[in-house]
């Protein structure tokens, strides 16, 4: 009892043991409430956990989101919570959540799933934190260097740039028939347009999805006569119909269904039910539908968005069929009159590891997709690529205003008007997803395509230049375009890739400027400034004078024992040329050098020979008449420094005396 009583702390240490004894038990009874209130509470959280991780795998997001808030508001916290929590904003494409859940999962683990770390990016591009974004993009590069949308980002670090370039390429057009929910999967039909939405009809509740709880898609048909119409109950049943084809008769479709056929709702073995594609035909005489599903098709993994070939012999689709990429790829069969051939992928250049999905070809034999997976300015972007016989061109994005940092999809386009369009459901429309038409007001970039932008400026003031006359022009002096700058001094070209060319600027009263350079082989944009001399002379000019110092003009410089024009030569050539056609009264004498080296009568010689071929590239490049024109080699009779025979000189020495003069002799 001693014992038992030096042990007992000293705040229930007492005279009275019953009162020793009544505190203890009060302490005993506290403990197992508290045991059995946390018991309670962490029973409860695991229960909402687990309903919560069932709605998750059914995809009701809404209400499985709504119990991972519940048990993290209670306390209960863990990296798959977080995950789960970032997905269920992340596939209702609300991207702002989705960062504030991403970041925290990002933070909290350096083994973190790559998928994730992709997902965390694309959600800030989408709310366009494009630093952040890059940031996030190369921690996705360390992660998982060998996929395909690391390689884009690492080789495409400019994309913002290449966007930009392809960008203001079509004017946007609101319409007036979107509704309060969800509107998208444009597609034309001999005049109509034919689209999805989850609209209400004529006030009666359709079935709700879980996935964000709002009711089943139905198809809808616009018309100018009939305003909007339901398609009829041979193709719209009580679940999802969405994204449909017509061929150009009118007379088939293809569209996208829930696994539902013939009344009869189909799971895969895990109990999700997926999306299967469906032909439709009538005749001419009848406007009903008879419905049969493609035999492609699976219970167990998903086919949809249905595309056709300009001469409608080849179906496209998206699909997460065993063998795809991505979250879902693109793929083609052939139609044949007997069924359908072989289904084929896309390809790596079309399909990455992320979505490509809703495909669209023009009748100009273009490939349009929406993709995550392409360099994009967040969520899904629009892309097109060009179809050849065999194969598929690079992707470009189509760039702003069709894109955007939300989820920007279902592009279509009439080639011959340029009209079209597009589903997205970014800021400012009436509903979750609106459909928006568009009129091309520019050619798209489908091939590797540079552009030069610059400004002409005055070389003493650096006042912009309006007016000037600015020539683009190719590796053999050929005029390729031609332009007058604006009322700021810039200008624009557009320009092929690995090609070489020159811009050049001139006004009257000023001296002409231009510059050579070489695009490289990609998609960019290249920078140039022009800085035109104010004229401080008038002629007639003095007999005798030099006028390459005048015209600001390079030495012309040939290479050792050479007689050829150099490419840097002949920018300096067509200043001669342009002052010549601006006075033609002046005639020019052209006066060649050479150094010491080699023998006297050589380089008489070769000056002589550098001299024709000086006055051969202004008559026959320049168009300058050839009577104006004389010329004489010296030798190196007249060299500009000590470089004489048995003078030890460097290189750069002796090309000081291989040079053309252009003296005015009229």
């Amino acid at each position: 009892m001693n014992c038992l009583k030096e042990k007992t702390p000293w705040y229930l240490q007492d005279s009275s043991n019953k009162l020793t004894s009544t505190i203890m038990k009060n302490v005993y009874n506290i403990l197992i409430l508290t045991l059995f209130f946390s018991s309670s509470i962490l029973f409860a959280q695991e229960k909402v956990i687990k309903k919560a991780n069932k709605d998750y795998e059914e995809f009701a997001y809404v209400d499985a989101r709504n119990n991972y808030l519940k048990a993290n508001s209670d306390g209960f916290q863990s990296l798959e919570l977080l995950k789960k929590l970032g997905d269920s904003y992340y596939f209702n494409a609300d991207y702002i959540n989705a960062v504030k859940w991403y970041a925290q999962v990002f933070e909290s683990t350096d083994d973190l799933d790559p998928e994730y770390i992709h997902r965390y990016a694309l959600s800030l591009k989408s709310l366009e934190q494009y630093v952040a974004s890059d940031k996030v993009m190369e921690a996705f590069y360390e992660a998982k260097g060998e996929d395909y949308r690391a390689n884009l980002f690492v080789n495409e670090r400019n994309y913002l740039e290449e966007i930009e370039l392809q960008s203001g390429r079509f004017e946007l057009i609101k319409v007036d028939f979107n509704s309060k929910l969800s509107d998208f999967a444009p597609a034309f039909n001999i005049g109509n347009v034919t689209f999805a939405s989850n609209r209400n009809n004529r006030g009666v509740t359709k079935m709700v999805h879980d996935w964000n709880e709002q009711p089943f898609l139905d198809l809808y048909s616009l018309n100018n006569e009939n305003g909007i119409t339901k398609l009829s109950n041979e193709i719209n049943t009580i679940y999802h119909e969405s994204t449909a084809v017509y061929t150009k008769d009118g007379l088939t479709m293809y569209f996208t269904r829930n696994n539902f056929t013939d009344k009869d709702y189909k799971n895969d073995k895990e109990g999700v039910n997926r999306l299967k594609l469906y032909s439709a035909k009538r005749t001419e005489e009848s406007n009903e539908w008879t419905v049969k599903e493609l035999p492609f098709n699976s219970d167990e993994y998903s086919t949809a968005h249905p595309a056709l070939s300009v001469d409608e012999k080849t179906l496209y689709f998206a699909s997460d069929m065993p063998g795809t990429k991505g979250l879902s790829d693109l793929y083609q069969v052939p139609i044949l009159e007997t069924g359908f051939g072989t289904i084929t992928s896309l390809g790596d250049g079309i399909n990455t590891e992320g979505r490509e999905t809703f495909p669209f070809v023009s009748k100009d034999n273009k490939l349009y997709f929406a993709s995550d997976g392409h360099v994009g300015l967040g969520g899904l972007d629009v892309f097109v690529s060009e179809i050849s016989t065999d194969s598929f061109g690079d992707v470009f994005n189509l760039g702003k205003p069709v894109n955007g940092p939300f989820d920007d999809f279902t592009f279509i386009i009439n080639s011959r008007t340029g009209s079209g369009y597009f589903a997205s459901n970014r800021d400012g429309g009436k509903g979750d997803d609106d459909i928006y038409s568009f009129k091309s007001i520019q050619p798209l970039i489908t091939k590797c395509q540079q552009a030069i932008e610059g400004v002409v400026l005055n070389k003493v003031t650096d006042a912009p230049l309006a007016y000037a006359e600015v020539t683009l022009l190719n590796d053999k002096n050929e005029v390729i375009d031609e332009m007058t700058s604006r009322a700021d001094g810039s200008f624009k070209f557009t320009l092929d890739c690995s090609t070489s060319y020159s811009v050049r600027a001139q006004k009257e009263t000023y001296s002409p400027a231009e510059k050579v350079f070489n695009t490289p082989n990609k998609t960019g944009l290249v920078e140039r400034t022009l800085f035109l001399k104010k004229e401080e002379y008038t002629p007639p000019l003095p007999l005798g004078t030099d006028i390459a110092p005048l015209l600001g003009i390079n030495i012309i410089y040939f290479d050792l024992d050479k007689d050829f024009i150099r490419q840097d030569a002949e920018v300096e050539l067509r200043k001669i040329i342009d002052f010549m056609n601006v006075y033609s009264n002046v005639n020019i004498d052209v006066r060649s050098h050479t150094d010491s080296r080699n023998t006297s009568e050589y380089n008489i010689d070769l000056s002589n020979r550098r001299a024709i071929s000086t006055i051969d590239y202004l008559v026959n490049v320049g168009g300058i008449n050839r009577a104006r024109l004389t010329g004489q080699g010296y030798g190196e009779t007249q060299l500009r420094n000590r470089c004489k025979d048995g003078v030890p000189c460097s290189e750069s020495e002796h090309q000081l005396n291989r040079r053309s003069e252009f003296i005015i002799v009229k």
